[in-house]
This record gives structure tokens, sequence and C-alpha cells, in this order.
């Protein structure tokens, strides 16, 4: 799947973008739209976009989750390794799954306060009023929509285009940094 962003000035725009995304059977669940004005979004029922999209929860997340696993290989190998601490198999998969978890939940929390760092780049725009449109399509679908939104919706700038999944190893300069 590929995210296509388009920002967007006028919310009559957004939703005559969303009545025809819809008619080319594009469902609420593959279409968001970040806008700072979210009653004019509830009112016209169009699909805000999740805490997923605007947050970094679920990138961070995936980091502590990788962390956490890393950390617990670590403090198993050594503990096995030594002899220090003498469980049963069930009871060392246990610790894995304890700390993998407990470093994905611990992460989460830094996650949350954070931008989602495909949109971080569109914050300016987004605060001076106009509205990111985000749609989600795949490969074989993209030229089409690419069309659609040119024909149709000239004022609807095509911003960027970008996996519809999180890398969490993808920062927003596009490289990949471990940890």
């Amino acid at each position: 799947m590929k995210r296509l962003f388009y920002l967007v000035d006028q919310m009559d725009s957004v939703e005559s973008i969303s009545e025809d995304l819809h008619n080319e059977g594009i469902t609420d669940w593959r279409f968001h739209v970040l806008s700072r004005d979210e009653a004019g979004l509830f009112t016209r029922k169009l699909h805000s976009a999740s805490i997923f999209d605007r947050t970094d929860l679920a990138r961070y997340t995936e980091r502590g989750a990788i962390a956490g696993a890393l950390f617990a290989m670590a403090f198993i190998v050594t503990a096995k390794l030594t002899g220090a601490l003498v469980l049963p198999a069930v009871a060392w998969v246990a610790l894995f799954l304890f700390m993998t978890a407990a470093g994905a939940w611990l992460a989460g929390f830094g996650g949350i306060g954070v931008e989602n760092y495909r949109i971080r780049r569109f914050h300016d725009a987004i605060e001076n009023g106009q509205h990111l449109v985000m749609v989600d399509v795949r490969k074989k679908d993209e030229q089409r929509m690419k069309e659609l939104m040119a024909s149709n919706h000239p004022d609807a700038q095509l911003q960027s285009e970008d996996s519809a999944f999180n890398n969490p190893l993808v920062e927003e300069d596009g490289k990949v940094h471990i940890l």
C-alpha cells in the first residue's frame, strides 16, 4: 500500500475529495484528513486522522518492542551462560515476552507526545489552516488515483508519497537509523 499526501486549502474541497474517493471505492479506513478544524471535519462527517496517524505512538511502540526484545535476549543469554538463574523453559519465554511488552509499553509513552514522522513536514501548513488529506491506495490503483485527483481536484497538490505502513527504523529524512 502506498500513502499519498495532499494539501488542500478549503474544507469544501476536502468534502468533494471525500465524495469522489468514496465513489471510487476508497473507504474511510483508507482516507484520513488532518486539520486544525476538527469541528469542521466532524460536522461534514469526514474521517479525521486517528491517533496513530497524528502521533508516533505506533513507531515508538515498535521501537520499544525491539529494544525490549534485545535487552531480554541479552539478559536471558547472560543468565543462562552464567547459571545465575535456573528456570524452566516456559519461564524464560514468559520473561522474554514480559520484557518485550514492557519495552513497547514504556516507549509508547514517548511516542504519544511526538508528532508522526511522516506528517511533521506538514505541521506549519496545517497550523496555517490547510488540510492534509492522506489516501492509502494499492500500487496498481496509484496512477488512476493521481489522475482522478489531478483532473477533479486541481487545488489539491500532491505533496508526498510514502508507504502506508510504519517503519520503526526510518526517520523523516528517509534514512534508516538503528535505535
